[in-house]
Parts: C-alpha cells; sequence; structure tokens
C-alpha cells in the first residue's frame, strides 16, 4: 500500500518555533519536505510562526480551518486548527500564490461564526469584521 504523507501534528497548540524547528532537523535527513505536512493548533498562539518554520524548511501542505473552528476532544482546553484565513494572509504576505480568495474565506468565516454563535477564531477575520 504505502504512505504518501506523514503529518506532524502539534493538536494541543504548545509548539513553538524553535521545537518545531528541532522536530524537522532530526526529520528531514530521512523525508523530503515534499512528504511532509504540518498540523498545528492555536492555542498558545503559536501556529502561524510555527508554519512559518516549515515553509522555510521546504513543507508545502499544511491544514487549517476556517474561522479557527475545531478543537482536540484528546486535549481539554486545546482550541481549533490554525484559523485558514491567517494562514491564507500569512501565505500570500509572503509572496506564495495560493489560488485562493481570502474574501470569499473571509465572508465563510464570518457566516459561521454567527451562524454558531461562537466568537471568530481568526484574526484576520476579526480585523476584517465589519463593525456591528
Amino acid at each position: 500500500m504505502g504512505c504518501y504523507e506523514v503529518s506532524l501534528g502539534d493538536t494541543i497548540g504548545a509548539g513553538t518555533p524553535g521545537e518545531i524547528q528541532t522536530l524537522l532537523r532530526d526529520i528531514l535527513p530521512a523525508l523530503p519536505s515534499d512528504k511532509l505536512a504540518l498540523h498545528c493548533h492555536d492555542t498558545y498562539g503559536q501556529a502561524i510562526a510555527n508554519i512559518y518554520v516549515g515553509l522555510e524548511s521546504g513543507i508545502r501542505v499544511f491544514d487549517s480551518s476556517v474561522a479557527g473552528l475545531g478543537g482536540c476532544p484528546y486535549a481539554k482546553g486545546a482550541s481549533g486548527n490554525v484559523a485558514t484565513e491567517d494562514l491564507i494572509y500569512m501565505l500570500h504576505g509572503s509572496g506564495f500564490d495560493t489560488g485562493i480568495d481570502l474574501h470569499k474565506v473571509l465572508e465563510t468565516g464570518i457566516f459561521i461564526s454567527e451562524f454558531l454563535e461562537r466568537i471568530n477564531g481568526s484574526k484576520v477575520g476579526i480585523a476584517k469584521t465589519p463593525s456591528q
């Protein structure tokens, strides 16, 4: 059968850029970056920084969720995945062409947050939400 990708997960969102850098330094000699993905939760606000370390190491696959929805059923208090809006904003600002319309993702995040009656977990989503 085989394995096409290994996803490295920080499902409680406690990892730091230094820890990600050390992990990747140890893993990359055995697995090429095009076979790796990162799954970063944003509990401590480090997900974007951690993903940036992955980008610098050649990783190009990252999990995210609109408005930062989600969480980890195994880790009480863990927040959701990094917000898709925040990830796209960082990628576009770093010169990556994602082919994703950030405005449409922002609209989706605003809609779902209002529908679920929850605070939008995206920093970019909050900054771009019109005042009520």
